[in-house]
């Protein structure tokens, strides 16, 4: 008798990678985002290119040199001999957010850069970390003299007074005078929410293109990594409903009615359900 084993679907790959905050491995999981758009993305391939890459790297400099030296030749690798960059041309382009594009073009947006050059930084045993700024996804390395911080978009090292800078736009209006708590904002991300942004970045580009298939994709992808979060079970109902799913609108959009009281848009999406609902017969 042969047997015979059914290959996961895209997304049962995706909820194996995000079950645990213990091994979670970012690389592999945002990868795997790219499957929507190509189902025959070979993955291990994918991996096993950012294999070499690493490898190039590491014969650059020895993993026993200064923490600074060791910095210096991932970035002149990344940035300088890969020629890794952020795309200024299609900076809304979904292409983007898929690492496999991104490996092949050497053009991304700050995050999908980031995640590659945070796999490089740990083969040099460098103590590195995502960044969750506002507006602008960032990455950091801890030297024994302090920390580092640098646009991934650019390969650029940042003061201090060009973070408050940056930040400015994002403080609330009427707020005091005088600096933001710039370390607030300079905490190190954890993949789960490195990797909750990266779809949400896809989100809003599939949003503004009203592409809705390709935005509940990413919804399934954004439920499953935060099964908690409310708002994107109802982003989900609601793309259903846009693509002509009312039994799973209705579903999740009761689900986000029964766990979320006084929000402003409450009634609006009852009224919504109810719609729905008739659809239904």
């Amino acid at each position: 008798m042969s047997l015979s084993f059914a290959l996961p679907t895209p997304l049962e790959y995706f909820a194996s990678l995000v079950q645990s905050d213990a091994q979670f491995p970012l690389l592999e999981a945002a990868a795997s985002v790219a499957m929507d758009e190509y189902p025959a993305l070979d993955m291990q391939g994918l991996l096993g290119d950012m294999d070499l890459l690493c490898a190039r790297l590491s014969r650059k400099v020895a993993r026993d040199a200064p923490a600074l030296d060791r910095l210096r030749a991932l970035n002149q690798f990344f940035f300088t001999d890969l020629g890794f960059a952020g795309n200024v041309n299609d900076y809304y382009d979904a292409e983007n957010s898929y690492l496999n594009s991104v490996l092949r073009t050497r053009r991304g947006i700050p995050i999908s850069l980031a995640i590659l050059w945070l796999e490089m930084a740990q083969t040099l045993g460098l103590h590195v970390r995502g960044v969750a700024f506002p507006g602008h996804f960032m990455v950091k390395a801890l030297l024994p003299r302090g920390q580092v911080l640098i646009d991934p978009f650019t390969g650029e090292s940042l003061s201090r007074e060009e973070l408050v800078e940056r930040l400015q736009p994002f403080q609330p209006s009427g707020s005091a005078e005088g600096e933001p708590p710039l370390g607030l904002y300079l905490q190190a991300a954890q993949p789960r929410e490195i990797m909750a942004r990266m779809l949400r970045n896809l989100k809003e580009v599939h949003r503004a293109n009203g592409d809705w298939a390709r935005l509940l994709a990413v919804q399934e992808r954004l439920v499953l990594l935060l099964p908690a979060a409310w708002d994107e079970v109802r982003d989900r109902g609601l793309a259903h409903a846009e693509c002509g799913n009312p039994g799973l609108a209705v579903a999740d959009l009761e689900t986000y009615l029964s766990h979320v009281r006084g929000d402003d848009n409450t009634e609006v999406l009852a009224n919504r359900l109810q719609l729905l609902r008739r659809a239904l017969g």
